[in-house]
C-alpha cells in the first residue's frame, strides 16, 4: 500500500496534534502516557492546559518542544511535521521555532551570570548581533528593566521567572511553551507571571501554552483544555475574551461573571469522557452498560434499569 499522505493544517493553526499515543516501557513495566489524545492551538492563542499528576501534559509539551516523540500519532507544528524532523532540523526547530519556560528556575538560568547576560547567551550561541540591546529590551517587556544587572541569588523567585521568559523569548520563537511556570512562586507572585505571559501574547503575537495544575487557570485564559487519562476530556471558554477588555475598570467588572462555558471533548473515535460526578450521581462504574438515546435534539445516557431520563443531557 501506498504510504499516507499526511496534510499540514491551515495557516491559521499554530499546534495540530492527532490521535497522540505515548508508551513508557522498562523492564518490569508499561505505561500508556497518552491515549490517542487530539489538541489543535490557533496562530497566536494563549492556552491553558490542565490535569492532575500523571495525566499526560507534561509529556504533551516534551513533545511539542522537541524533547521526546509519540509512540503513535502525527504533530504539526508551525505548518512542520515534527516527526519528518532529523536531528539537524529537531535542533532548528528548537533553536528558532520555539521557546521553553520550565518550573525549575535551574533549567532556565545560570546563576552565576547577572539577568542580562542570562538573556544574552543564547543570542550569543546562535551569532546574533546587538544582543545587549535586544536583551534589555527583552527584560524591559517583563518589567526587570531595573534588574538588568543582579545576579539571581538577588532576585525573588517571581523575577527570576519573569528573566527565565525573556530567556524564551531572545531567538523570537513562534511558540512559547511554559511548563508549571507558576508552581514554585505565591498566589500573588503567579498573577504576576500570568499578566506578563498575556502582555506578550497581545503585543508580540506569539503562540503560548501554559502547562499546569492550576485549575485557577481558567479565570485568566480564554481557552482551558482540561487532560484526563491521556485525553483532551473538556475545554473551558470564556464567555468574554480577555483580548476585548478595553480597561482595568471592565477587568475587575468580570470577577463576579461565571468563568466560562465548559465544554466536552468527542474525540476522532466518538469516544466522551462523562465527568466522575455525573457516573457517581447514576451509580454507573467503568465498564457497565448503558443506554444511548437521542431524544428532543441531545443525547441522553441512562442506566439499563432507568425509565425516567437524567437531569443532564449532552447537547
Amino acid at each position: 500500500m501506498p504510504e499516507k499522505v499526511l496534510l499540514a493544517p491551515p495557516e491559521h493553526v499554530m499546534v495540530r496534534c492527532e490521535n497522540l499515543v505515548k508508551i513508557y516501557k522498562t523492564d518490569e513495566i508499561e505505561v500508556m502516557a497518552l491515549q490517542g489524545l487530539d489538541l489543535t492551538v490557533e496562530r497566536g492563542e494563549l492556552m491553558g492546559i490542565v490535569g492532575s499528576s500523571g495525566s499526560g501534559k507534561s509529556t504533551l509539551l516534551n513533545m511539542l518542544g522537541g524533547l521526546d516523540k509519540p509512540s503513535a500519532g502525527t504533530i504539526f507544528v508551525n505548518g512542520k511535521d515534527l516527526l519528518k524532523f532529523g536531528d539537524k532540523e529537531l535542533i532548528a526547530y528548537m533553536r528558532d521555532t520555539v521557546g521553553f519556560v520550565w518550573q525549575n528556575n535551574a533549567r532556565n538560568l545560570i546563576p552565576y551570570l547577572t539577568a542580562v547576560q542570562n538573556v544574552e547567551l543564547p543570542m550569543l550561541l546562535k551569532g546574533v548581533q546587538n544582543r545587549r540591546k535586544r536583551a534589555e529590551e527583552l527584560l524591559d517587556m517583563v518589567g526587570l528593566s531595573a534588574r538588568k544587572n543582579s545576579l539571581l541569588g538577588q532576585m525573588s523567585g517571581g523575577e527570576q521567572q519573569r528573566v527565565a521568559i525573556a530567556i524564551a523569548l531572545s531567538n523570537n520563537p513562534s511558540l512559547l511553551l511554559a511548563d508549571e511556570p507558576t508552581g514554585a512562586v505565591d498566589t500573588k507572585t503567579a498573577a504576576l507571571v500570568l499578566d506578563v505571559f498575556k502582555r506578550l501574547n497581545r503585543e508580540l503575537g506569539v503562540t503560548i501554552i501554559i502547562v499546569t495544575h492550576d485549575v485557577n487557570l481558567s479565570k485568566s485564559i480564554d481557552r482551558v483544555v482540561s487532560i484526563r487519562d491521556g485525553k483532551t476530556s473538556t475545554e473551558m471558554i470564556r464567555k468574554r475574551s480577555l483580548s476585548d477588555i478595553a480597561s482595568l475598570d471592565d477587568l475587575s467588572e468580570m470577577k463576579d461573571e461565571p468563568a466560562g462555558e465548559e465544554l466536552a471533548v468527542l474525540d476522532r473515535a466518538g469516544r466522551l469522557q462523562l465527568p466522575k460526578e455525573y457516573l457517581s450521581a447514576l451509580g454507573i462504574k467503568g465498564g457497565d452498560k448503558v443506554k444511548v438515546e437521542l431524544e428532543d435534539n441531545g443525547i441522553v445516557i441512562r442506566t439499563r434499569s432507568s425509565t425516567v431520563p437524567p437531569p443532564d443531557r449532552a447537547e
